[in-house]
């Protein structure tokens, strides 16, 4: 983005629809969008323009993510932090019941998901639990392992990072992909969090409309 960033007027001046360029150049998929910018058009920029066209078509195939089971063009896929083994979720068991600890295991199936889910827990707030997915049953690899049930819950958050495809802007609502999604689902959320390509994604939804 950043190149694509650095051949734009820069005017700053709305004209795109956008309050930025920077917002702008997040947004551009295609050499339609390109012409979103009336400057583009004008002679000072017209070897700028050659060059946009030429990156968004190279973006455009690197970049591309779709999902597997919805078919779903996402804008990116979200890959762990650094050294960790998943994205972070953010995750509320509707039963409130249950007293659960850092470094359990928990067993549990997301409010709009069919796959039950088995997850690590490495913080916890009152009635919200961070948590690593290390699995559904095969992926753990064993079957006497000791977990907690927690039922059904909702999913909060994500944080990670952009592993592939553009980075958003702060609270633009994205589609994006968990790479450690067993069902390769194209999820969608508000981003609250932007540094560098790290991500928060937050007001889940596995509806993406």
């Amino acid at each position: 983005m950043n190149k694509i960033l650095s051949l734009l007027p820069g005017y700053n001046c709305g004209s795109c629809g956008f309050k930025q360029c920077r917002d702008f150049a997040a947004q551009i998929t295609d050499e339609s969008s390109l012409m979103r910018c009336p400057f583009l058009e004008r002679e000072m920029f017209r070897t700028n323009l050659e060059q946009l066209k030429g990156l968004v078509g190279q973006e455009k195939n690197e970049d591309k993510v779709t999902g597997i089971i919805d078919g779903l063009r996402a804008d990116f896929s979200l890959g762990p932090l650094h050294s960790e083994c998943s994205c972070r979720e953010d995750i509320h068991p509707l039963d409130g019941s249950l007293e659960i600890e850092i470094g359990d295991i928990l067993r549990y199936r997301p409010l709009g998901c069919p796959v039950t889910h088995f997850a690590k827990v490495i913080d916890r707030s009152p009635g919200i639990f961070t948590v690593h997915i290390v699995g559904p049953l095969h992926r753990l690899g064993k079957n006497d392992f000791s977990f907690k049930d927690a039922g059904l819950c909702m999913i909060l958050a994500f944080e990670g990072i952009v592993i592939k495809g553009k980075v958003p802007s702060m609270c633009q609502t994205v589609k994006f992909l968990p790479e450690h999604c067993m069902m390769q689902k194209v999820h969608s959320g508000i981003v609250v969090s932007v540094e560098g390509r790290r991500l928060r994604i937050e007001a889940i939804d596995l509806k993406v409309w």
